[in-house]
């Protein structure tokens, strides 16, 4: 099967290189596109997706990294989680596990957390202003005393404690300001949250499907990466790049070089 996939890919490249005088410089310009997407070390892969996040309109959200964009970065996915777990102790990202999918993560530097949960917190208008005294006492006590990406009902309440007497009612309100989420499986149990950041998890998946499906409709279930980079997507907002890490990284996409440059290909299991 590999060979035949060579030989055809040799053929279709002949032709596109006589048909197209640029083959060479468009090669070039992707396998530059392929260097953009990988590199050798954790931190640096995390700022550089971090000034990469796509500029959203409408969606007032601070840069985060998928934990899979980073496995399809670096090539080591053992050396990317110890060093997630050293950078979390550390208290400079933090984790959360999101509802995209069982295994997907987003990654946040703190003090773009820290910015983000202020203006949620600025937008969720407390009447009350003794209940919300507790957005405080959540990021003195909690997110620094808690680096997991999930949390107990009495580890939650126990923390808070240090702040005041805590009740039922302060939970509500942190759940509610889009802090926390409840656990379906287990309702003792809560997941750190994201504020405001739901539309473009939807994004996310409705994306997700439609490049699998760009590229799945194909004659060979593949597309050059320059090429696929200038597609825009209808159903995200965010961009082509920010999907083709995710999807390589959760090996559903796979990157292929070939003489017309580096290819996009759907995985075959």
């Amino acid at each position: 099967m590999a060979e035949s996939s060579q030989s055809r890919g040799k053929k279709r490249s002949r032709s596109e290189s006589e048909d197209d005088p640029d083959a060479d410089a468009a090669s070039l310009q992707s396998i530059q596109l392929e260097n953009d997407l990988t590199f050798t070390d954790t931190a640096v892969a995390l700022q550089m997706m971090k000034a990469q996040f796509p500029k959203l309109d409408k969606v007032v959200v601070r840069p985060f990294i998928l934990r899979s964009q980073l496995y399809s970065s670096v090539k080591d996915r053992t050396q990317v989680d110890r060093d997630l777990e050293s950078l979390k102790k550390e208290a400079v990202v933090r984790v959360f596990k999101l509802n995209t999918g069982k295994d997907d993560h987003a990654i946040m530097f703190m003090d773009d957390y820290l910015a983000q949960m202020e203006n949620a917190v600025k937008r969720y208008d407390v009447k009350d202003k003794e209940l919300s005294e507790v957005f405080d006492w959540f990021k003195q006590y909690v997110i620094k005393s808690k680096t997991d990406v999930s949390i107990s009902h009495p580890d939650l309440c126990s923390l808070l404690s240090n702040g005041g007497d805590v009740t039922e009612k302060h939970v509500t309100l942190l759940i509610n300001a889009g802090l926390l989420t409840r656990q379906l499986i287990d309702q003792n149990l809560y997941w750190f949250a994201i504020p405001n950041i739901g539309s473009i998890l939807k994004g996310l998946s409705q994306g997700r499907k439609e490049l699998l499906s760009l590229i799945n409709q194909t004659k060979y279930k593949e597309m050059v990466l320059a090429n696929l980079e200038k597609k825009r997507l209808r159903l995200s907002p965010l961009d082509i790049r920010f999907h083709i890490r995710d999807l390589i990284g959760s090996g559903l996409l796979k990157t292929v070089q070939s003489p017309i440059g580096v290819l996009i290909r759907l995985s075959r299991d």
